[in-house]
């Protein structure tokens, strides 16, 4: 009985500390419903692990049964589950079942890489290449922007889908491109347009810009996959700087090679150059921009490799005027995917401890042991709450931020009045894009 009035007790404080405050905003359900649910959880294991020692060795083989059956089923659904999730990503749009018309896009006529197998990320990837009729940028477009995308349905072997790509970018002449920018997608396979639109203007088209994905699945379920996915980039890396060295023995010109990571793909380009800029070196990497990297690139030593000549930003305004770095990280003080690490159950992160606090960490939030880990695991949840051109800049919804960002990690300075026309433009395309997918051609 003792264990029971202990068990609720615990139960009871737990839930008055889990009235806490919060990175990102909560449905009100969610928000009425976590202190219970936190409670109920420290209660039930108090009473289970008070009454651990008191349970005879005979009951022992009926609970280990218990469990590997229940393990069992929990296994089977989940994988039927994720199976769906996979086929849904495979499939392609309705309104995206026509390949593109454009030769210089994975897909388009004379495109080696086989539409039907882009899945839906990637056939959006292609469709979505700037259209300059539509631009109020105004700097001259000089030629159509090359999109090379090949999906992890193309070939189950990393080296393959490296080889057609390589190939894809020969095919379209990506190595006479002023700019070939290689994006690590998410592990849907997804790849933000919106740095690619900025390169793609900015350059008036002289560019190319390459994906190869690892998985069909969201990031929250490819953690697993960071190891493959950095052999991916790793892999690709290391063929397209051998074509760049082919080329100046051969006294071609040679593309700038930038980088560009968001979320998971952020850590899987880190994971890929773990020598940070020797590898960049190595494979003649000229700039590299990491947006919202899972944990934070900070916490994990990667930012020391390059803190000699990189930045690291919660917003543009924080851009120096006089700023010129070759890597960049892009990080909200208050992305709860930046702040979410296994640390905050015993250890209070120092973004809780300093003064003045980051922009959008609330000042009543406070440090709480295993609390504080669950409450921004929540927040993950809701960390992103995308509406089409309408761009913000919390959580981890980096949109409105990306304009000036990509720009100046990519190494260009837009005046004020062209920098005003190209944030206009970003969201007209977003919302085009989004239109074309709902509506049928």
């Amino acid at each position: 009985m003792k264990s029971v009035f202990a068990g609720i007790a615990t139960g009871v404080a737990t839930a008055f500390l889990a009235r806490g405050e919060s990175l990102v905003q909560w449905p009100d359900r969610v928000r009425m419903l976590f202190p219970g649910v936190m409670g109920a959880l420290a209660g039930s294991s108090t009473v289970a692990l008070a009454l651990a020692p008191r349970a005879r060795p005979r009951h022992l083989p009926t609970l280990v049964t218990g469990l590997v059956m229940f393990g069992g089923a929990g296994w089977f659904i989940a994988r039927k589950k994720l199976q769906g999730i996979e086929q849904n990503g495979a499939e392609l749009d309705p309104t995206l079942t026509e390949p593109p018309a454009s030769p210089l896009v994975s897909g388009g006529p004379t495109s080696e890489v086989n539409y039907s197998l882009l899945s839906r990320e990637g056939a959006r990837f292609v469709h979505s290449a700037t259209d300059w009729s539509d631009s109020a940028v105004s700097i001259p477009r000089v030629m159509e922007p090359i999109r090379v995308f090949v999906s992890v349905l193309h070939a189950s072997a990393i080296a393959d889908r490296v080889a057609l790509a390589v190939r894809e970018l020969s095919r379209t002449g990506a190595f006479e491109r002023k700019f070939l920018l290689v994006q690590s997608p998410a592990g849907s396979g997804y790849a933000n347009s919106t740095p690619v639109d900025v390169l793609e203007f900015l350059s008036g088209g002289d560019c190319a810009t390459v994906v190869v994905s690892y998985g069909l699945l969201p990031s929250f379920l490819s953690l697993n996959k960071v190891s493959n996915a950095g052999d991916t980039q790793r892999a690709l890396l290391e063929s397209l700087g051998a074509e760049i060295e082919l080329r100046e023995r051969q006294g071609k010109p040679v593309p700038q090679l930038f980088v560009y990571g968001e979320s998971l793909g952020a850590k899987v380009q880190q994971y890929a150059l773990p020598l940070g800029p020797v590898d960049m070196d190595r494979f003649h990497i000229s700039r590299a921009l990491w947006v919202g990297t899972p944990g934070g690139a900070t916490a994990d030593g990667f930012h020391q490799l390059c803190s000699g000549d990189s930045f690291t930003i919660d917003r543009p305004e924080q851009i120096p005027s006089n700023a010129d770095a070759r890597v960049w990280f892009l990080e909200h003080d208050g992305d709860p995917v930046v702040r979410f690490r296994p640390n905050l159950t015993w250890s209070p992160p120092p973004w809780l401890e300093q003064q003045p606090r980051g922009r959008n960490i609330p000042e009543a939030m406070s440090w709480k042991p295993a609390l504080t880990w669950a409450t921004v695991l929540v927040d993950t949840i809701f960390a992103t709450n995308v509406k089409p051109g309408d761009f913000q800049s919390w959580g981890h919804d980096y949109r409105a931020d990306l304009g000036e960002v990509a720009a100046r990690a990519f190494g260009f300075h837009p005046t004020p009045e062209v920098m005003t026309q190209l944030q206009a433009t970003l969201r007209e395309c977003e919302l085009a894009r989004a239109q074309r997918v709902l509506t049928p051609t």
